[in-house]
């Protein structure tokens, strides 16, 4: 017996075609980010240079596009490919030091309303491009692990008592007209 596969109406094939250059490519010419990267450069003034601020910013990109866990492991991949050196606006074989992204990690976090604004402008970029977009939302309902000890000490800092359950609740009409739903809850221990 012959299968015939359904096709899809919306199909992600291109976009895994597309090599991991190519959607870093996407994320670079995309992202609304000269405000926040001139500043930067605006507070480095005559500073050390060694690392240009826009070239730190790309590959630190770079490292949440090609999902790396850690920056040795986007050092690594620096070092030993020179078209995301190039991509990123890297000079020949420098790849900047663990200090380095150290020190430039601090610039995002101190400067979380500029990125914020960056990723609202996106938001209403694609308000823009697709009038229904945000008319319907969908979420995976795979619990996120966190690393964080639980109802820790009083005053701890660092326990996570918020999330200690999840929910997942179904709604629908059935075949014959009937509405159903169903609800389910998970403590976390």
């Amino acid at each position: 017996m012959a299968i015939i596969p359904q096709t899809n109406l919306f199909s992600w094939i291109d976009f895994n075609v597309m090599g991991d250059l190519e959607r870093l490519r996407l994320v670079l010419d995309y992202l609304p980010d000269e405000k926040l990267v001139s500043q930067w450069e605006d507070e480095r003034k005559n500073g050390c240079n060694d690392y240009p601020i826009r070239a730190v910013w790309n590959s630190f990109l770079a490292g949440i596009v090609f999902q790396h866990l850690s920056i040795e492991s986007l050092r690594r991949e620096l070092s030993r490919n020179a078209q995301l050196r190039w991509l990123c606006g890297f000079e020949e074989d420098q790849v900047p030091s663990a200090a380095v992204y150290t020190r430039f990690t601090k610039k995002p976090t101190r400067d979380q309303e500029t990125i914020t604004d960056l990723f609202e402008q996106l938001v209403a970029d694609c308000y823009h491009l697709f009038p229904a977009f945000g008319a319907h939302l969908v979420i995976d309902s795979k619990p996120i692990a966190s690393f964080v000890r639980k109802n820790g000490a009083d005053g701890d800092a660092s326990s996570d008592s918020d999330a200690d359950h999840s929910k997942k609740s179904y709604q629908g009409i059935g075949a014959q007209t009937e509405s159903y739903g169903k609800a389910r809850k998970v403590v976390w221990l």
